[in-house]
Order: C-alpha cells, then structure tokens, then sequence
C-alpha cells in the first residue's frame, strides 16, 4: 500500500476548510472536541454537506461514557436520519453496556439506521475488555471501520496492540489509529499495518475572557499536509519492503 487514508476531526466551519485545505481524505465532524467529540447541529452538517471532501459525523449526544440509555438511542436514531438527509458520507458511533463490553444489540440498530451510510466504531472500542472480540463483534455487525488508540491513552503508546488489531482484521474491517498521531509518530502506525490515520492537527488557543467558557481549537492546514506527507513516505517505504 502506497497510500494511507487521512481523516482530520474538526468541530468547526474553519476546520472543515482546513482540513481540506492541507489535503486530508475525509472529516470526522463533531461538536465539542473538548469533550471527545459531539453530534454536531444542523449548521455545521450543512458546511460539511458542501465541502469537497467526504465526511463522517459522530453520533454521541453526551459528554461522559458510553452507555445509551432508550432516550440516548432515541436521539442517536434521529441525529444518523439527519445525516443520510443531510448527504454527509458516513456516522461515527459506540455503546458500550454495563460490563464494558459493546451493547451488540443498540449498535445493531444504529447501523440498521445508517443504511448506506459508511459506519465507523469510535474509540469506545479501547474500553472494551478484550478488544479482539470487540473487533469480530464489529466485523459481525458489518461495520466499516474500527478507531482506536489500541486500548492505551494515545495510539503510539498502543502500537503493539494495534498491530495485532490490524493482522486478527485480516483485510474484514479497516483499522484506522487515532490520538496523539502526528507527522512524528506516523510512520511507526504504518509499520503496524493501519489502513488510516486520524488526527486532529490542531492547535488550542486559550480563551481570553473572566467566565473561562472554554479554549478555542483551530484545524492548522499546515500540520494536515505535513500528516499526509509523513504517511505517505512511510507508506511507500513499507511497500518497498514487502
């Protein structure tokens, strides 16, 4: 593989023409990255129905874990309707149930839900207590892709686990890494056989007001396309070698 896909988290009209800017292959779109990652509102889907390039909208309509009560699945049903209405390209999603497990039976119906649409397992996957049959659970529910930082805070920290994801997937699903990725650290994730990265490539600003409503988060264009070209010079070096 001489070509590594690239996916860029925004939360942000900005960060939309960022990461478009700096070449990246896809958006993960979310509200509220401070937090991990939000469904994003009506006018920030609508910015990126109208970008050139493909985008995913994460499905979570709460900060905290990952469990969905019948309200939770209620709202993440209608938040994956306005999407396939909105015509973005795909939905993020995750359950977990009481055990830490994946909530089989809620993330089937979200992916009922999704139709067409590209589904992607966020990183309630690196909760789970045995992530290999975590991964043969989302194979089974016929998901696209799996997030994850391989069960460690960032996905340099789990590259030895992620390389066991990306041989136990055996071309079934993709394996994309994300947290803590950079033009630094790619090549190592390549090595261990990802089909993507995901990153923010970003920088935070701190808020400069009495009330502290929170830092402001910029997509920087630059460090987009320094990510792309890190991975795929790495990406063709692995080529060579096989």
């Amino acid at each position: 593989m001489d070509r590594i896909q690239i996916e860029i988290c925004v939360d942000t009209p900005d960060g939309i023409a960022a990461a478009r800017q700096g070449g990246a292959d896809r958006i993960e779109l979310c509200a509220g990255l401070g937090l991990g990652g939000l469904t994003p509102g009506p006018g920030l889907i609508e910015a990126a129905a109208q970008a050139t390039i493909p985008s995913h909208a994460m499905i979570r309509p709460r900060a905290g874990d990952f469990r969905a009560d019948a309200a939770d699945l209620r709202a993440m049903l209608a938040d994956i309707r306005a999407v396939r209405e909105a015509g973005l390209a795909g939905v993020v999603i995750g359950v977990a149930g009481a055990d830490g497990r994946l909530d089989t039976d809620a993330l089937a119906r979200l992916v009922e839900a999704s139709g067409p649409l590209h589904v992607t397992l966020h990183r309630v996957f690196d909760l789970t207590p045995d992530p290999l049959a975590a991964l043969e659970t989302a194979v089974e529910l016929g998901i696209g892709r799996i997030l994850t930082s391989g069960g460690k805070p960032t996905a340099p920290e789990g590259a030895g686990m992620i390389a066991r994801l990306c041989e136990a997937a055996a071309g079934r699903i993709e394996i994309m890494a994300g947290s803590g990725v950079n033009a630094g650290n790619a090549a190592g994730l390549i090595a261990a056989g990802v089909d993507a990265l995901h990153a923010s490539c970003g920088t935070v600003e701190a808020a400069d007001d009495p009330f502290q409503f929170g830092a402001s988060r910029r997509t920087d264009s630059d460090r987009v396309a320094a990510l792309g070209r890190a991975a795929t010079q790495a990406a063709k070096l692995e080529a060579q070698d096989t």
